[in-house]
């Protein structure tokens, strides 16, 4: 279902509850110890991140993944202000659970957990750490089950993934019992916070904070998904097309410690045989798919994505947004250009730089601060009044609104067209008649179609409208329907959004998806011996265009009947199919043209089917409904304007990516 404009926003608390929670921030809050005379706005570093408490404690799942007779322990790495403590004032928490720490590193830097000779942390990856912990909050780092200093399994987003970190929540809030040691018997008590929770985490990490707060948990104040997986069969299939040459069974073997990864065949395998290669959905799926119970989530969520992640299609952020907003859930979005890049590196802000020692401007750190005091300590500093949508509409260009979609987004049907060559025609409001016919060229990708888009060609069938009258808004979620005639039982289909014209944007095809790392740092907190607060500085890589394929969907043909079971096609009959396309927020310009292509094998993104079909497109039976800001009289066209006959510049083909929530900037 595409995305529909809703007049949702950030639901305001009431007065008597702004009020408790701003009286309980003044007792809580750092400013409190200063002897604040009103309630504060902001929590300040005035706590001692060199001399803060750092330990370790394995908090009981209640699970036993690897079957050894005995439940899983997961191990919590914690870092948290010593004073508090001392003045018997309790704090909240932010976490971070991943199955990186170990294995592969987080951030752009890649950093690991280091560890001291008795075991307790020294470098906690990321800046959260060092930026949170001086402002009065506690820091956990969660090892999935399976994964570092954990007993247990991987299962990719089931079960035990999930409740690594639920427990963790759980023993936060004195629900769960937590051990010094790994195998011991002393009992630890989380006696120093009051149980306020926040998530947060890029991918993986986001992807279980998904999880989390859909299992309702209470404690879990807010979560911060960054380029997150809402459901795990959208991550490795699109209606029975494989995105992938492997399942999940890979992904756990990569993440897993040596030793469970002896200890855990079993799970393996069941992997391997919940997640069968045919695309069908299967039990492990349903499990894995966080979207049906946005209803039980009751954290608020502040939702990142880059609208050019092709490791984790913007297709989980939209279904995942969707169904929190019929949820009612308070929600706030940034939404970038980039591939699958964290926030700290697309829109920094400008820390302390250790050359010069002053700060500058601000971005998502101080964005997140302001969330995280709002939605844990209770500070009325606005946030929640504020738009709740960032848009970046050009490299380092952002604007915002009130509510995402805008409240006047309508859904549009846009029908292909004949032209006057085979395989180029035209997009525009009225129905077509004739068909156009292409065969699979899985050698071939999106930007090889789009690059000859005004060619015919015999891989692609491209329909484009004429000039545009004015700049067109196309917000939120689109969706294909195509009835396709094959030659072969099998078949795959791809839809992809073209715009045509020239445009400088984010090179979300390079190494860093968006961004080049530079050697300059800032400093984002406060440092120790063993955990610097200064990172490498980002800049935005750009690249010169003709063309933006910015919305993109795929299918197996198979699925035609059942989006959740295949079947043999009969060649030579007919069947329709409605490929979803991911969400965007993209403005064709004026002048600009508006393209649809339809055609098999997106190489590189999706697999190749086992046959090589060619497929008539039957156009009165195929069209697109659009998610438009104005609805249909925003799409205005101006007389035809004859296209240059030429091979159009575009950012370079997607390249293979290993199934690897993370990908090359973990």
């Amino acid at each position: 279902m595409p995305i529909r404009a809703r007049r949702t926003r950030l639901i305001r608390r009431s007065l008597v509850t702004a009020a408790l929670a701003a009286l309980m921030a003044t007792l809580m809050s750092p400013g409190a110890a200063q002897g604040a005379p009103s309630a504060p706005r902001e929590s300040k570093p005035v706590y001692s991140y060199e001399s803060a408490i750092r330990e370790a404690v394995w908090v009981d799942t209640k699970i036993d993944g690897d079957d050894d007779g005995k439940t899983d322990r997961v191990a919590v790495d914690i870092v948290r202000p010593r004073e508090p403590a001392q003045q018997g004032r309790k704090i909240p928490v932010i976490m971070d659970a991943s199955p990186y720490y170990s294995c592969c590193g987080r951030g752009n830097e890649s950093q690991k957990k280091t560890y001291d000779a008795n075991g307790d942390v020294v470098q906690m990856p990321l800046y959260y750490d060092n930026y949170f912990v001086p402002r009065g909050y506690g820091f956990v780092a969660v090892d999935f089950a399976g994964t570092n200093r954990s007993d247990g399994c991987v299962d990719v987003g089931g079960r035990s993934d999930v409740q690594s970190a639920k427990a963790v929540v759980d023993w936060l809030n004195g629900r769960a019992r937590g051990y010094t040691t790994r195998t011991g018997s002393q009992s630890a008590k989380a006696t120093w916070t009051n149980g306020a929770t926040g998530m947060i985490g890029k991918s993986y990490d986001g992807t279980v904070a998904n999880g989390v707060a859909a299992t309702g948990v209470e404690g879990l104040k807010t979560i911060v998904p960054i380029g997150a997986i809402s459901s795990w069969y959208d991550y490795y299939f699109a209606k029975g097309a494989p995105l992938y040459d492997s399942g999940p069974e890979w992904l756990s073997d990569y993440v897993e410690s040596p030793e469970a990864r002896a200890r855990c065949g079993a799970v393996q395998q069941r992997l391997i045989d919940g997640a069968p290669r045919t695309g069908d959905w299967t039990r492990l799926w349903s499990e894995r798919d966080h979207v049906p119970d946005a209803d039980k989530v009751k954290a608020s969520v502040f939702a990142v994505h880059g609208m050019q992640d092709l490791n984790v299609r913007m297709k989980h952020f939209g279904q995942w947004w969707d169904a929190l907003a019929d949820a009612g859930v308070d929600r706030k979005v940034w939404l970038s250009q980039t591939g699958h890049v964290d926030p700290f590196d697309f829109r920094r802000g400008s820390g302390v730089s250790p050359a010069r020692a002053e700060p500058r401007a601000w971005g998502w750190v101080r964005t997140l601060h302001r969330w995280f005091d709002h939605e844990l300590l209770g500070y009325d500093n606005g946030i929640d009044r504020e738009p709740m949508a960032d848009i970046e509409r050009a490299p380092d260009r952002w604007t915002t609104d009130r509510v995402w979609p805008p409240r006047a987004t309508d859904t549009v049907k846009l029908r292909p067209g004949k032209g006057t060559s085979p395989g180029v025609g035209t997009l525009g409001t009225r129905p077509g008649t004739g068909s156009e016919t292409f065969t699979d060229d899985p050698k071939l990708s999106e930007t090889d179609w789009a690059a000859q888009i005004d060619t015919s060609t015999p891989a692609k069938a491209g329909f484009i409208s004429r000039p545009l009258g004015r700049d067109l808004r196309l917000s939120g979620s689109s969706e294909v329907t195509v009835t396709a005639t094959p030659t072969t039982r099998t078949a795959h289909l791809s839809a992809v959004l073209v715009d045509l014209g020239p445009d400088t944007i984010r090179d979300y095809a390079s190494a860093g998806e968006g961004i080049t790392t530079l050697t300059e740092r800032t400093c984002w907190g406060a440092s120790t011996g063993g955990d610097s607060s200064c990172f490498k500085e980002t800049k935005a890589k750009t690249a010169d265009v003709d063309y933006t394929v910015f919305s993109r969907g795929w299918a197996d043909l198979g699925n035609w009947a059942d989006d959740h079971q295949g079947r043999p096609l009969t060649p030579g009959k007919p069947h329709t199919i409605t490929l979803d396309l991911a969400a965007s927020d993209h403005v064709v310009p004026k002048g600009h043209r508006l393209a649809l292509i339809v055609a098999g094998t997106d190489k590189d993104l999706i697999d190749p089917p086992a046959d090589t079909p060619t497929l008539a497109i039957d156009l009165a039976r195929t069209s697109a409904k659009v998610p438009l800001v104005g609805g249909a009289g925003a799409f205005t066209t101006s007389p035809d304007v004859t296209p240059r006959a030429s091979r159009l510049d575009g950012v370079a083909p997607p390249r293979p990516f290993r199934p690897v929530p993370g990908g090359s900037t973990s």
